[in-house]
Formats: structure tokens, sequence, C-alpha cells
């Protein structure tokens, strides 16, 4: 098997050189030792310095290189010209991780950035792996390990703190210690010159010691890393963040902090939608976020109920909900009878729940109740006033009571302070959580609600292509190549439109001209009455320089206007290069909607997809949503509801809804272009119209960009598309057939009755022991797979009576980050067809284009058809050193394949 995790000397750490250690009091060296010793790290302490021979009474040598032995990692407090040696001192020394808590780099300027690359190449030359530098260091509370110089101990907990500002770090240290909030992990990233937000997440996705990770990001280096490594871990464990420099001032000075690249708001919103994670927007809904998740329970929705024994706090928790857009659940009628029978006349007889002030314990058990058992109830929020008759602590026992009976969640509100405090430890203590003010639960729920929503949009496994008729591809890359090859970025209109035409997007029929006659010709071919736009590859807005004429019913109206447009466009846009003018059919459908959608590039994550409001005032109204491709039809649906123009997408008044198949297809067609034009840097279509019959893309502009000819394909992409092309049809030694392809979120069933049908010895030999029921967990885990990370292929039989899993095969990442490990199971009854070997072939593959250094496994020793198979694939065999009945078999992907590795069976 693969040794540990190559994070593991920084954050399991067997022993720490302070370099830079000193009894001089306030400094930062004497501040980190101090912190050590006090931590009761749980390891071996060094001081180096070469100005002590001892230091808070450990023995201090002048460099690491006079330490005698390696040790894990080297935590760094020295002046920052010394830095870069340093750290190559500790490559000499075999040192594998260090903390540079030093500032002076990159964000004091140019001198300092010099220093920082010197750094980093010492770093990457010796194979060290830095964290910092200008960091407040790293807590491993488990360990008793604190290398910072912040003041305090964290106490032990679950939660893990990520943070790019020292100063986030500290503030939360100071606060969560007198609240009791416990850490698993501090890590202070600094100015991530080496290790960033990925590789640091990717560790605490796999330690066991957290539960839930907090981030605080002010910029992204690397978009793709980042959203992978999120994407894993929120497969697992809750991800809760805080991004700022939402707003144009706030980038800049987060840019001046970090020194990293902040990339559109909006689209880091899509980021957290598709991650599965939650983004907040302060410190407070930081820690709100994560109490709520700590409850463990997960709502199937958004669908609130509020119970109250106060008029007043219940209506202060609707329109909370109404602010976050939390719609309150209505009740269904034998609810409403329920609650008739528990309650008094005169409760409010709807959602807030109005038990009245005299509310008893006996109420509250009824009426908490009674909503979660309402299938149209997604949550509870129970609310307690003080009142003279009802006892706080009694009412506490009765809303646990009904929390436990049900999966839904149930947040406590016990509003006071004296008189509810007791209440509210007993509340903690069911595992409810608990809150002083209505609107601090509805917050709460509200996270929930945003976790269970960007789930289901994690599990959205979508192909690069629309599931419908295809696109003219090569069509597309010919005239991509043909603009480029000219020196050109900018499609003209009539190239944009032709571009579209080849998605089978709608396009409206344009005739480019060049003269007043031949624009009086094409309006009658075109039919009256017609729109002139100018074509110009330098005029994004044509309106804004009098580039527009509409509605012109005649050719004397053609003539003039054409003269027109001329005048105004020269006059307003002299060095524009003109390639003549559009003349287009009106289209402007009585019932017709002005949309708008696209492309954009966003230098960090990549192409995204906008929708929203069209027409000349879409700055204006700035109405747009914007996702991740690729697209499939439950994520356009999330999309197009968030937008405000999506109310007028329905019937209403005299005007039909819109065709929202057409509407669909256009925006899945869309995102094909940005996943497979990686070329395509940006694309407007606006208006588009849309009606009862279909949807027409007026006017288009396309933007384009140069990109590597031989890129990995989907590489621009932040999220990997389901790999459709791996998808295949095979044919085995008995003539059977079988489809192979890619394994998918919704294949869960199918993965959890193939591990149920397999024999004993089967089992024994895949598990090594018998498994015969997978937890939800684990299913997730095998079938929610990030395809930029790991594979898994699942084979399916050709003419069965119903589908099912005959064949399983994956491989993963290891912790050294390059290599992979494989798996492989065959049904009883499909082994020996040649099933393994088609199997294992293609997973090959797959690993050496991925760009995999190595494929390992660990085969049973008595399994002597798999060993026979891997040496035939070019795997070398040894006795695992760890365990004699096992035999570790391992392939070099660099190497070019054994003769036979790709022989089908």
């Amino acid at each position: 098997m693969s040794g540990g995790h190559y994070l593991s000397a920084l954050f399991e750490p067997r022993s720490v050189a302070v370099v830079g250690a000193s009894e001089s009091a306030g400094k930062v060296g004497a501040l980190v030792l101090d912190n050590l010793l006090a931590g009761g790290y749980r390891g071996e302490l060094f001081a180096v310095n070469p100005k002590y021979t001892r230091v808070r009474g450990l023995a201090c040598v002048p460099s690491v290189e006079h330490l005698g032995r390696p040790v894990d990692l080297a935590v760094i407090a020295t002046p920052a010209t010394t830095v870069p040696g340093i750290v190559a001192q500790c490559g000499r020394a075999a040192i594998p991780a260090a903390v540079v808590i030093t500032a002076g780099f990159s964000e004091s300027g140019a001198a300092g950035a010099a220093l920082e690359k010197t750094m980093l190449e010492n770093a990457r030359r010796y194979r060290v792996r830095l964290l910092g530098p200008n960091c407040v260091g790293l807590m491993r509370a488990p360990l008793g390990l604190n290398a910072t110089f912040a003041r305090g101990q964290a106490l032990p907990g679950s939660l893990a703190l990520v943070s790019q500002s020292g100063a986030v770090c500290t503030a939360m240290l100071d606060w969560a210690t007198p609240n009791g909030l416990g850490f698993s992990s501090v890590v202070s990233l600094g100015g991530s010159s080496d290790l960033d937000f990925g590789e640091v997440i990717d560790y605490l996705a796999a330690d066991a010691n957290t539960e839930h990770i907090l981030l605080y990001i002010e910029g992204v280096r690397d978009g793709r890393r980042l959203v992978s490594a999120l994407r894993a871990a929120a497969r697992t464990k809750p991800v809760i963040l805080m991004k700022v420099g939402r707003h144009p001032a706030g980038s800049r000075a987060a840019v001046s902090h970090t020194g990293a690249i902040v990339g559109n708001d909006d689209i880091f919103d899509a980021v957290v939608r598709r991650t599965g994670v939650i983004r907040v927007g302060t410190i407070a809904e930081l820690v709100l976020a994560a109490q709520a998740l700590a409850s463990r329970v997960r709502p199937a929705g958004d669908r609130l109920a509020i119970v109250t024994n106060g008029g007043g706090p219940g209506v202060m928790a609707a329109d909370r909900a109404a602010d976050l857009g939390i719609p309150l659940a209505s009740l269904a009628p034998a609810t409403i009878a329920r609650l008739q029978q528990a309650l008094p006349s005169n409760w409010s007889h709807g959602n807030p729940v109005d038990l009245i002030g005299d509310a008893d314990a006996r109420r509250y058990r009824e009426a908490v109740g009674a909503c979660l058992d309402d299938e149209g109830v997604d949550g509870v929020i129970a609310i307690l006033t003080p009142q003279a008759m009802t006892d706080a602590g009694e009412a506490a026992g009765a809303v646990a009571e009904a929390a436990r009976a049900s999966p839904k969640p149930v947040l406590a509100c016990w509003m006071g302070q004296a008189s509810v405090a007791a209440a509210r430890t007993q509340l903690r203590g069911a595992g409810l959580p608990v809150f002083e003010v209505p609107e601090m639960a509805v917050d709460a729920f509200a996270h929930l609600a945003a976790f269970h929503r960007n789930q289901l949009a994690l599990r959205q496994a979508p192909g690069p292509r629309a599931a419908v008729e295809p696109a003219d591809l090569d069509g597309a890359r010919a005239l991509i190549r043909r603009v480029l090859g000219e020196g050109r970025r900018i499609l003209s209109a009539t190239e944009s439109k032709a571009f579209l035409a080849a998605f089978h997007i709608p396009v409206a029929h344009s005739v480019l001209v060049g003269s007043a006659e031949e624009a009086v010709h094409a309006a009658c071919v075109v039919r009256y009455p017609v729109a002139m736009k100018i074509d110009s590859p330098d005029i994004t807005h044509k309106s804004d320089v009098g580039g527009v004429r509409l509605w012109l019913a005649d050719a004397p109206a053609v003539r003039v206007a054409y003269a027109q447009m001329m005048a105004a466009v020269r006059l307003q846009r002299p060095g524009a290069r003109i390639h003549g003018v559009s003349i287009e059919p009106m289209i402007f459908p009585p019932h017709g909607r002005e949309l708008m959608a696209g492309i954009v590039t966003d230098p960090t994550f990549g192409p995204a997809i906008t929708f929203g409001a069209g027409g000349i005032a879409i700055e204006v109204l700035k109405d747009r949503a914007v996702a991740l491709p690729p697209l499939d039809t439950m994520l356009v649906d999330h999309m197009i509801r968030g937008t405000r123009v999506a109310a007028m997408l329905g019937g209403f008044r005299n005007l039909p809804p819109v065709h929202r198949a057409a509407l669909d297809d256009v925006l899945l067609r869309i995102s094909e272009i940005a996943c497979e034009m990686a070329e395509v840097e940006e694309l407007d279509v606006n208006p588009l119209m849309a009606d009862e019959h279909g949807v027409v893309a007026v006017d288009a502009r396309v933007v384009l960009r140069e990109v590597a000819p031989h890129r990995v394909p989907y590489s621009h992409l932040a999220v990997r598309p389901y790999p459709a092309s791996l998808e295949s049809r095979v044919r085995l030694r008995d003539g059977s057939e079988a489809r192979v392809r890619p394994i998918r979120p919704e294949d869960a069933r199918l993965e959890r009755d193939f591990i149920a049908a397999l024999s004993t010895e089967t089992m024994r030999r895949r598990f090594m022991g018998t498994i015969r029921a997978l937890d939800a967990a684990t299913l997730a885990r095998f079938t929610q797979i990030d395809y930029d990370r790991e594979m898994a292929l699942v084979a399916l039989p050709i003419g069965g009576e119903r589908e099912e899993a005959v064949a399983v095969c994956r491989y993963f990442t290891v912790p050294d980050g390059a290599s992979c490990e494989f798996a492989i199971v065959v049904a009883d009854a499909w082994q020996g067809r040649g099933l393994g070997r088609i199997m294992m072939s293609r997973l090959v593959a797959i690993a050496r284009a991925q760009g995999r250094a190595a494929m390992i496994g660990i085969v049973d020793a008595a399994n002597g058809a798999m060993l026979k198979l891997c040496a035939e694939l070019g795997f070398s065999i040894e006795r695992d050193p760890d365990d004699g009945l096992m035999r570790r078999v391992s392939l070099d992907l660099a190497a070019a394949p054994a003769p036979g590795a790709s022989r089908r069976g």
C-alpha cells in the first residue's frame, strides 16, 4: 500500500525545529517556541539560532544542518533576507516541510518578490513544501502543536480553519475559546507561495480529526485545483467559506494584500454552488453555519415551519425567511386538523404556528411533532420567549424529544438570558443548534438549505455535449481556425450566427451588404420590415454609436438609414473597421421576451455560462445568473430560476408561457460551446427572443483567443465534464456483449446491488473481508467521483432484463499526488470471459493519458488469475512487506505499454 500522506510532515510532525528561536520577549521566534511548549506538543522540539546555545531550556544549534538528525518540520521566524538560504539548508538536512512566518516577500514590492522567487526555487530544488510566507503559522490541536505566534491555545475540536488572513485566524481563536468552539487545525496560508487552498483542503478532507472545514479566502491562484479539492471534500464533510473582495474596492484591497487574482464575484458564487459548499458573508455567519451543520441533520429542501409562543418573534422569523428567499411551508390539512386537536382555539391556524403565550411543554411537543410529520415541511424552528406560564426547561425537553423522532432538522431559539440559560445548555446537549434571536435561527436554517441545494448540484455529472442532435464541431472549428489564421479575434455578425447555427441554435437570417443598393436588394429578399445593424469587429455596443436601425418598412427608409448609419458611425468611431451592414428581418413577436445568454471567461475559473434579461437595458438591469459548465437540465433550471426575468417566462396576463424546452436547449448548447470550444473567450447572444413557439438568436458576438494546440481536453474548465468519449461497447470471449462506461452519481443503486450479489470468495479477494452492504457515504464516495483526479469504469450487460453492473474497476490518486492505486472486481458469473482484461487495459490507458506516474495495487497471493493478468499487462509483482499473504503490483505508466497489454479477451 502507499505510505502516509505527502503532507504528513507538516500536519503530523514527530519533530519540530524553530529557526529563529529567541529568549527575547516579543520576538516572533520566542512566541512560537513558547506556544509550542505551552501547548504540550507531543513530539521532539529543537531550537535553532546562532546567537544562543540554549533557549527556554532547550539546547540551541546554529543551523538546521547542525541538528545531527532530520526533523519533520521547520518553523522559520528570521529576517526575510535569510529565509531563502535557510530553506536550502532545510533541504540539505532532509527536512521535508517548513512554515515560513516571516513577512517581507511579494506583498512588500519588487525586492520581496525576488526573495520569494529564490525561496521557492530552493524549496522545489530540495523538495521542501512551504506554508506561508507572511503567515501566523499552524495549529494541530490533537498533537498539542501550536506553531504560531498567536496568543493563547485553541481548544481541541472538529473544526478546521484555513485562512489567507492571519488576523482572521487570531480573531477567530480569540472568539472561539470563551465560546467553547474547538479546532482540529488552524492553518494560516499567508502568501501561499507554495501550498495553497487546494492541497490543504485535500489533506483535511481525509483527516479523521476534522468534521467541518472553514475557509477564509481573499484570492485564488489555481482555480481548477481549488474546485477539484472543494468538490472532493464536500462529498464527505461540510465546507463553509467566506470570500471577500465582492466589490471593486474590496477586490483591489484583496489583491494588494495577497498578490492573488480576485475573480468576478458572481462567478465565484457559481463555483460555490457547483462544489457543494456553503458561502457566508461575515465571520459571524461562518461560525453560525458551522454550528448549524454540526447538528449533522440535513434537510431535503427549504420549506420552513415556525413554532412559537409569541406572535412577534414568529413574524420576525417569517420576515427574515422572506428576505433570504426561504419559503414558509404550507401546512397540510391533516396537519392543521392535528394542531386543532392539540392547541387552544385561538392559535394562529397557520404557519408560523403561534402556540399562544401560556404554551406548555405538551403544546411544543405536539406542534413540533406535527410539523415534522408533514411531508411539505423540510425543517422547523422552535421559538420560546420567557413567559410566566411556560417552563423553558420542560419546553426544551419536549422539543428535543420531538426532534429525536424525525430525520428533519430542528433549530431552537430560546430568547432572553438568565431564565433560559439552563434550557439552552439542555438543547445543546441534545444536539440541537440554539440561537438567541429568531433572525439568527433563520439564517442558520438558510445555510442548511443552501447546503442541500448545493449538494444536489455537486451530484450532477453532465457530459460536455447536449444530449440532442450532434453539433457540427468540425465546421465550427474550421471557422475558428480561419478567423484566427487571418489574425482576427472577433467574428463578424454573419460569422457569429453561422457559428451558433453549427450548434443548432436558431438564428435570425441576415445578409451582409456593403452599399445602400445592396441593402435594398437584401431587404427585399429578407422581407420588410427589416433591421439594419453595423458590422464591425471594433464596435461592441452598436446602439451607442448609431449602429442600429429598426422597423425599416420600405426601400427609401433603407437608403436613408444606410447613409445616416455610416455617417454616425464614422463620426463617433472614425478608426473602426467596418465590414458593412447586416440586413435582418424584424423579429419582435407579440408575446416575445428579450433575454440574454452567453459565455464569459474568468482568469481563475475559466468559462462560465450567463443568462438573464436582455435588450439594450442589460447593463442597467444587471439581471443575470452565472453557472459553471457543463450544464444539464437540472442545473439549467436552477440557473433560470436564479434570475428576476424567470418570473416573466411563465404565463401571465394575456401572455402564454415561453417554450421552456427550446430555451433550455439553447443554454445546453451554449454549455456545449463552452466545453468543446476552448478558443471562445466571450459569447454574447443578445437579444435572445423567446415566446410560446421557441427561441431565436437575434444578435450575437463571439470573441476568440489562442489556445495551446496540444492541451489536455477540457483543461480550460473548472469542472471536468462526464467523459462520455470513454463509453464503448465490447464483445467478450463467449460472444456476450457489455457496455463499459465511466461511473455516474446515479449508479449508487447499481453499485449497492453489485456488491451485495458477490460471493464470499470474491468479496474476500476484493475487500480483504466480507462486506455485505455499503453505507450511503461509501456509495456516494464510490459513485460521485471527480473525473479530474480519479476514474471508475462500470460494465453493464447488453440485452439483459434489467440494468445491472457486472464489473467495476477504478483508480484513485494516492497521497504522493502523482501515482494512483487501482481496484477491480468482476461478478462471479462474468469471470473468465475476458472482461477483467478489457476493463484493466482501459483503466491503465486512461491513467496514462491523465499523466499519472505509476499505478499500484494490492492483490491476494491466492488470486492467481489476477496476478497473471497484471503480469501480462506489464505490472511488476513483489511480496507485500507488511503482509506476506498479499502481493504489491506496480506499473510505470511513463514506460511503453507491455506487449499484448491492449489485447482483448
